[in-house]
């Protein structure tokens, strides 16, 4: 005759194993971040300019290379010219307090910064900036 206790449930969740969990996540996101910020290689020209004060909202950048391809934002893909002023004129739409900017080669033709120019201009933008780099000391 022995008696049966009752085993009392536990109202506890044990949050250890998903803090574990976490950390690995985190750590894990830490090491791939860089690796995922790829661009274009540009050599940029030199000048001394005055930045451009910083907004809330980030910047629609077309970079130009070497062989005149335009490659929107951080972009490795070229864009055609007709698909570039389609994603101008969307964005432009849905953000008018968007900064247009257009970053060139330094070895590019000047014609082709011209013609992104342009596109931006036909897709409505008032205001292009251009994006150059701080001379070297």
């Amino acid at each position: 005759m022995y008696h049966r206790r009752k085993k009392r449930l536990m109202s506890e969740i044990n949050v250890v194993p998903y803090i574990d969990v976490m950390l690995v996540l985190m750590i894990i996101f830490m090491v791939t971040a860089p690796l995922l910020t790829q661009g274009v290689k540009v050599n940029m020209v030199q000048a001394v300019s005055d930045p451009v004060p910083t907004q809330d909202s980030e910047p629609f950048v077309v970079t130009v290379d070497k062989q005149g391809n335009y490659f929107v934002n951080d972009d490795t893909q070229a864009t055609v010219p007709g698909d570039l002023g389609v994603k101008v004129a969307a964005v432009k739409r849905r953000r008018q307090e968007t900064e247009f900017m257009v970053r060139g080669d330094k070895a590019v033709v000047y014609e082709a910064v011209i013609k992104a120019m342009v596109i931006l201009q036909q897709a409505g933008v008032k205001s292009v900036g251009l994006v150059t780099e701080p001379p070297e000391k």
